[in-house]
């Protein structure tokens, strides 16, 4: 007996049952909307057919021999997946061993291993513990080449320095324009130990292409052709989805290489359905459709960007299902130096937040106004209230964050300064320049930025500007600094985890300490409050075993939060 059919036809799979049993369909896949009726299709997943096939034990469906092969095959893959992820955590099996000039740590091996097989793994790591180490063993495999590299714009360079340091013999190169020329015609510069390398392949290719985000658009119709791997590095970048010209060529190159990586120890930085877009690059229908998605782990999915009800077992089921790994510290034994994060309430310059407070004030009331003011209208009033106040608070606290970094240097410290606002960066340029304090923002260009680095690490100044968020993937500055300070303030944890990880990180060798400078007016309050109901998100599908101890209620939009409380400040009514 069987209660109806089901078919496999073109990556997705269609049940046609009776009705109660459809119910009992509609409660173990959540992911199907509860308004499908008659025919409901499902994107074909491993995992799906692994359900569907459990499924089937209890309700026997009709199913063809080649439908029912495929089933089981792709069943199995699931199986396969999580018994090695269980194995090579629990050490049952030992992980390859690469090729590489300086030996893999064995959890960067398991990483490398688990990617080569699964096809495509988001390396979640701690910042610090060597995730690119992890990737470059990957890529020393020859199945994997060529291979395509892709990371912030002024990180190609330090890429290329790693890919000598522990696979010198790997041919890269650095693309140096958005517009696609000839890769076949380069300069060969073959490396003596090119020829020990094993299983190695000639090609005209360069083994490891390097390139940024913001150049892929221009390459994506080269590349998709030639690459057979790709490395997302810093991959939170591919939050934005099909918003964004950058994620679509991103998912047009991946969709066709046949191994992935993603390397962020922050794989998002606001909402956290974002990670569907961070897992459509790298693992392709791993967690099916977007709609399936929202339906099955987000609370709301009338917005665009809607929130996982439960990141701590969202997080857990990531892990078991090999999608992500996520390791911190004390897991690989490599735990570093204590660091202390400290809350620090500064005195704030009142006068340039009353020169906005009038034009604050209004944009407020209308964010919060019930007329029939259109979406659009308060849309862009939220995004000129948060830009406004934020910059007012940050040139407001701005000479007494310079004055609190000064006493930190003559203390002895070398301190490593974080702010957003041209501004404010002119105010504490001015109020330190005795110091001559070194710049990394988005004003400068790599080659500028690299100087500002050596200037600091030279030790010919104590103090490092550092836009928020310009300093990711970042490294080497933990030889020279142990003090952080945050002094303005993101909407994002994940930004300042990136941060503080620029030297908190494997090779410091001292405690760290962070610095949250916070004035007791204008914007801080608000984003210090808001930023708890990020950390949820995030720590939830990072650290699954993570309890999230404190929910914050927040209602509606961060900014409408900010727009209340910063009209209670002025004492005024809405």
């Amino acid at each position: 007996m069987t209660y109806g059919e089901v078919k496999y036809r073109r990556s997705e799979w269609t049940v046609v049952c009776e009705p109660h049993v459809a119910l009992r369909l509609k409660r173990v896949f959540a992911r199907l909307s509860k308004a499908s009726y008659g025919k409901h299709t499902f994107v074909d997943t491993p995992e799906f057919c692994r359900d569907l096939q459990w499924f089937m034990e209890r309700f026997p469906l009709k199913i063809s021999d080649s439908d029912k092969q495929h089933l089981d095959r792709r069943a199995d893959e699931y199986r396969e997946q999580c018994s090695l992820v269980d194995r090579l955590l629990s050490g049952l099996i030992t992980p390859e061993e690469f090729t590489l000039a300086e030996p893999a740590r064995e959890y960067q091996r398991i990483a490398a291993h688990l990617a080569l097989s699964s096809g495509g793994l988001l390396l979640a790591d701690d910042v610090g513990l060597g995730k690119t180490v992890s990737a470059i063993a990957m890529l020393t495999d020859p199945r994997t080449r060529p291979a395509l590299v892709v990371t912030l714009t002024h990180l190609p360079k330090q890429w290329a320095g790693e890919l000598s340091r522990f696979a010198p013999a790997l041919r890269y190169h650095i693309l140096r324009t958005g517009k696609p020329y000839d890769l076949t015609k380069l300069r060969r510069n073959r490396h003596p130990q090119q020829d020990q390398l094993p299983g190695v392949i000639t090609s005209p290719f360069p083994d490891v292409i390097i390139t940024n985000y913001h150049k892929l658009s221009g390459w994506a119709e080269t590349l998709a052709p030639i690459v057979k791997s790709i490395v997302f590095d810093e991959c939170q970048e591919l939050r934005t989805g099909h918003s964004s010209q950058k994620y679509a060529a991103a998912e047009h190159i991946a969709h066709r290489c046949q191994f992935r990586a993603g390397l962020s120890a922050t794989p998002i930085y606001n909402q956290g359905s974002e990670i569907w877009n961070v897992m459509n690059a790298i693992r392709p229908h791993a967690l099916g459709s977007r709609s399936e998605f929202v339906r099955e782990w987000c609370h709301d999915s009338s917005g665009d960007r809607p929130s996982i009800s439960n990141p701590k077992a969202f997080g857990s089921y990531m892990r078991d299902s090999g999608f992500m790994l996520r390791r911190t510290r004390q897991d690989v034994g490599r735990e570093l130096p204590d660091l202390i994060k400290i809350p620090h309430y500064i005195d704030a310059d009142t006068s340039a937040l009353d020169r906005v407070s009038a034009s604050c004030a209004e944009l407020a009331r209308l964010i919060l106004t019930q007329s029939q003011t259109s979406r659009g209208e308060k849309m862009q009033a939220a995004e000129e209230l948060s830009n406004k106040l934020r910059q007012a608070t940050g040139i407001a606290k701005a000479p007494f964050v310079a004055d609190f970094v000064r006493l930190l240097v003559e203390s002895g410290e070398k301190v490593v300064l974080y702010g957003w606002h041209r501004e404010v960066y002119s105010i504490w340029l001015d109020k330190l320049k005795d110091l001559k304090p070194a710049m990394y923002t988005g004003s400068e260009s790599v080659p500028q930025k690299d100087e500002s680095k050596r200037r600091f690490m030279a030790g010919e100044t104590p103090v490092f500007i550092i836009s928020l968020r310009a300093g990711a993937g970042l490294d080497g500055l933990q030889k020279t600094s142990r003090t952080v300070v945050i002094g303005e303030l993101d909407w994002s944890p994940g930004v300042h985890e990136q941060n503080i990880g620029r030297i908190y990180r494997d090779g410091q060798a001292d405690m760290v300490t962070a610095y949250f400078l916070i004035a007791e007016s204008g914007s801080d309050p608000v984003v210090a409050q808001v930023l708890g109901l990020k950390k949820q998100q995030i720590d939830g599908i990072r650290d699954p075993r993570l309890d999230l101890v404190e929910k914050l209620q927040v209602s509606g939009d961060h900014v409408k939060t900010l727009a209340e409380k910063y009209l209670e400040q002025l004492g005024v009514a809405a």
